[in-house]
């Protein structure tokens, strides 16, 4: 079988195509027939050793997939050969077969796409966990959306108003713009590009502060991280939530007395430790979420979608922070 692999350290363009043999479901596995696999930021990361996780190589990066079980390991009920299912195993995505454990598998509705289920879970799994349990978001606060246009950020914007509340995106383009306001942004604005000095910070956090009004935002969801970290939460508001949720733009360092002026919360979002420590939570989370996609609140935005053979081109595309929404590798 065909897997796109990574033997050393680096960025896109260390990665090749190779054969692999096809591998064998143990107890309480799943043999999957993949046929789409979405692409994340830490599909970037993890190529560059730069991740938490750090798979022995070689392995294949992409860490959501969508697929068609082949085979049912032993010990395992409820799935059957042909059930359609999706996943995220976190890394070995971007092959043509995989084995995972049975217990992270959610069942694909016939109705969806392979490619529409493989960008549904990571993002919106995350989003919903920040949004609801770290920030205890509630109808008519005011969330304030850091990279708006991305994956994680349109679901962020989508969960937040379906949650009822007024969301403000923030992003790097114009074109991104629209799109946050296309997903249900109530206002949306276009930040400069970093790095900032002093007084590029300072204008960027009343350029949040004007956005989110003079209450501050309740909520700030921040997949950003970088120099954009410090100017928004200054536009926090009494005993808001600061969601701590990635740092392509790299890892910031925060004034602690921002937080005792505030008397503010900053809370790390860890989605995928969350779902190994408390399933049942995150079971009924994956339940809501797919009830709002049924009934057409939400609905991940996928922009383009590329071969295994140019899924060094996707990779890239995210590390550059160029996509909007969602990319999308099928394998069919």
């Amino acid at each position: 079988m065909k897997a796109l692999l990574s033997e050393q350290p680096g960025g896109p363009e260390t990665l090749r195509i190779a054969e692999l043999p096809e591998p064998t479901p143990g107890p309480g596995d799943l043999l999957v027939r993949v046929r789409a696999c979405a692409i994340n930021f830490p599909d970037v990361l993890i190529i560059e050793d730069k991740y938490q996780m750090k798979p022995p190589r070689p392995f294949a990066p992409g860490g959501e997939v969508a697929g068609e079980v082949e085979a049912v390991g032993e010990g395992v009920d409820g799935w059957s050969v042909g059930d359609r299912l999706i996943a995220v195993p976190g890394f070995g995505g971007l092959v043509e077969k995989i084995v995972i454990p049975a217990r992270i598998a959610f069942r694909l509705p016939l109705e969806r796409s392979f490619e529409e289920g493989a960008a549904l879970l990571l993002t919106y799994a995350t989003s919903i966990h920040a949004l609801a349990d770290r920030g205890r978001l509630q109808a008519g606060q005011t969330l304030l959306v850091l990279g708006a246009a991305g994956g994680v950020g349109l679901a962020a914007v989508e969960l937040g108003k379906g949650m009822g509340a007024r969301v403000v995106a923030a992003v790097s383009s114009d074109e991104k713009a629209q799109a946050a306001r296309e997903s249900g942004a109530d206002d949306a604005l276009v930040y400069p590009t970093g790095p900032f000095d002093r007084d590029a910070q300072k204008a960027l956090s009343q350029q949040f502060k004007d956005a989110v009004g003079p209450d501050g935002a309740d909520v700030i969801f921040d997949p950003v991280g970088g120099d954009y970290a410090e100017p928004a939460l200054r536009s926090i508001g009494w005993e808001g939530r600061y969601l701590v949720v990635g740092f392509p733009a790299g890892i910031p360092k925060l004034p602690l007395n921002l937080t005792l002026l505030k008397s503010c919360d900053v809370c790390g979002v860890f989605w995928g430790a969350f779902a190994a420590r408390d399933p049942a939570a995150n079971a009924a989370h994956v339940e809501q979420l797919f009830q709002w996609w049924g009934e057409g609140k939400i609905a991940p935005r996928i922009s383009a979608t590329y071969p295994l053979e140019r899924a060094r081109e996707a990779i890239s595309a995210i590390a550059e922070r160029r996509a909007i929404g969602k990319l999308v590798v099928a394998l069919d």
